[in-house]
C-alpha cells in the first residue's frame, strides 16, 4: 500500500478543492486547502503566462506551507481580442469584478465580431511544485465559440457565453460529468492523475 502523501491545494475556495481532488481520485492522496494554512501570504499573480502565475503560486505555496503544492491559473483566450482577456479572465473588467460584469464586458467588445471569427479556448496550467524544488507543469485546452448572449444556469465565470459544438451546450448547460470530461481542467487533471498514479512516492 502506497503511503498516504499530502498535498496543499493552492485556494482557499472548498469548491474548487472537492472538484479537484473528485477528479484527480488518487487514494494515497490527501488533499488540504490553504484554509488550513491561515498564516499564508497572498501571492500576486504578476507572471506574463498561466503558467508562470500557477508555478508562483505553487512554488510560494510549498515553500511556506512545507508540503507539495497544487496551483491552477486558467482562463479564457478569444481569438478576436488576441488572446484576452487571458491571465486577465477573472479581473477583466476590474480588480473587484463579477462574474456578471466580466462576461458583460466581453460581449461589448465582441459586439461587432461576425460569428465565424468568435472563436475562443479556456485554458488551465496545474502546476505541482515540492518543498524541495521538484516541478511539473501540465496543461490542459478546450476550444469554444462566444455566443452573444448567456445560456444557461450552471458553472461559474464565463462558462454561460463559451458554446462547445460538439455537444450542442455551453459550459452553463453541461452536467458536472459532462464538463469535466471535456473542459480544459478535466484534460489538465486527466494529465496529472496519469502522472501521480505512477509516482512511486511523492511527485
Amino acid at each position: 500500500m502506497k503511503e498516504v502523501r499530502t498535498f496543499v491545494l493552492a485556494t482557499r475556495n472548498l469548491g474548487k478543492a472537492r472538484e479537484i481532488s473528485a477528479m484527480l481520485d488518487l487514494p494515497d492522496v490527501k488533499m488540504t486547502t490553504l484554509r488550513d494554512f491561515p498564516a499564508m501570504p497572498e501571492v500576486e499573480e504578476d507572471g506574463a503566462t498561466f503558467e508562470e502565475n500557477a508555478l508562483k503560486k505553487a512554488r510560494e505555496t510549498a515553500r511556506h506551507c512545507g508540503v507539495p503544492a497544487l496551483a491552477d491559473d486558467s482562463g479564457l483566450e478569444v481569438n478576436a481580442l488576441d488572446g484576452l482577456p487571458g491571465i486577465r479572465s477573472a479581473r477583466f473588467a476590474g480588480d473587484d469584478a463579477s462574474d456578471d460584469d466580466n462576461n458583460r464586458l466581453l460581449l461589448e467588445r465582441m459586439e461587432t465580431v461576425p460569428e465565424e471569427r468568435r472563436t475562443g479556448r479556456f485554458v488551465c496550467v496545474l502546476a505541482l511544485v515540492e518543498p524541495a524544488g521538484g516541478e511539473l507543469v501540465v496543461r490542459g485546452e478546450c476550444c469554444g465559440t462566444i455566443l452573444d448572449g448567456p445560456r444557461g444556469s450552471g458553472g461559474f465565470g464565463y462558462d454561460p457565453l463559451f458554446y462547445y459544438a460538439p455537444l450542442n451546450k455551453t459550459f452553463a448547460e453541461m452536467t458536472s460529468e459532462e464538463k469535466s470530461r471535456v473542459s480544459h481542467r478535466g484534460e489538465a487533471l486527466r494529465k496529472l492523475h496519469a502522472v501521480l498514479a505512477g509516482a512511486p512516492d511523492g511527485a
